[in-house]
């Protein structure tokens, strides 16, 4: 069984060619190096790995990288810090812009407006060079009481698809819903933007009843696997460190839900990046 990981952050590990290794031995052959760094400044880091390990030979699966600026860091979303985005983006081995989007969960985040800005900016970027999106959307739904006041009024998931919408769906590229944990209403909405729906290992967790649910009904041409390694570990590592050799655990209950094999699943969803990203893995 031959797995893609649409998510992960490469850049989290010290220990990270046993990382590779791990992923490689577990039948994972192409990952997408997530290259937000820990802000701006390092965001190129997931680039750089990608250019190290090349064409995947040896212990590593075939490796390719987005860069992009996290809704949390909104803030430093300068017009040098975009700059230096746009010029890692054309780099052919930079296949997405993201993670972007809106994160409205914690109090500390920049406010909607400062996060907009950014995202807008960024969708035109990609835009510009021509790639897909990669979209972070967490809303304040479940937050502290505090995020919920400073977010008051305002929902992460309508802004977010109004912004598509307004900028982004014209373009005619296509996007990734990344660990998606939205309600059937945004699954049908994102899917009709063009969007794919990437599951983590949240899905796996008893209580996302919600995500299961879209899970089980999304048409098998628009979903796709990840891990968000280091985090988000499925059942039964959950709360332990996440590796992107975990993938596996995500697509085997996302089989069950579906009621279909494994080996559909895999096919499927291996399928399905492949065509998002047909032009660089052709």
């Amino acid at each position: 069984m031959t797995l893609i990981d649409s998510h992960c952050h490469l850049d989290s590990y010290d220990d990270l060619r046993v990382v590779l290794s791990n992923a490689k031995n577990a039948g994972v052959a192409v990952l997408l190096a997530i290259g937000i760094g820990d802000g701006p400044e390092t965001m190129g880091r997931a680039l750089e790995i990608a250019k190290e390990v090349a064409d995947g030979g040896g212990d590593s699966p075939r490796i390719f990288a987005s860069v992009g600026i996290h809704p949390q860091e909104a803030l430093q979303a300068t017009p040098e810090a975009l700059a230096k985005m746009a010029g890692l983006a054309a780099d052919p081995m930079c296949i997405a812009v993201g993670e972007i989007g809106l994160d409205y969960y914690h109090e500390q985040n920049p406010e909607a407006g400062v996060q907009k800005e950014a995202f807008v900016a960024q969708m035109r970027i990609a835009a510009s060079v021509g790639k897909a999106i990669i979209i972070h959307c967490r809303t304040s739904e479940l937050a502290t009481p505090a995020a919920k006041a400073r977010f008051e009024g305002s929902d992460a998931w309508e802004d977010l698809l109004e912004l598509i919408a307004e900028h982004w769906t014209a373009t005619g590229l296509p996007g990734i819903m990344h660990c998606f944990s939205g309600n059937e209403e945004q699954a049908a909405r994102s899917l009709e933007a063009g969007f794919y729906l990437s599951f983590a290992g949240n899905l796996t967790y008893p209580k996302s009843v919600t995500i299961q649910a879209v899970a089980a009904s999304a048409p098998a041409n628009r979903i796709l696997v990840e891990t968000d390694a280091p985090f988000l570990a499925p059942t039964p590592l959950r709360g332990q460190r996440n590796e992107p050799a975990f993938v596996g655990h995500t697509a085997r209950f996302l089989a069950k839900l579906r009621g279909v094999s494994e080996e559909e699943i895999a096919a499927c969803t291996t399928a399905n990046f492949r065509a998002l990203f047909e032009a660089v893995l052709s």
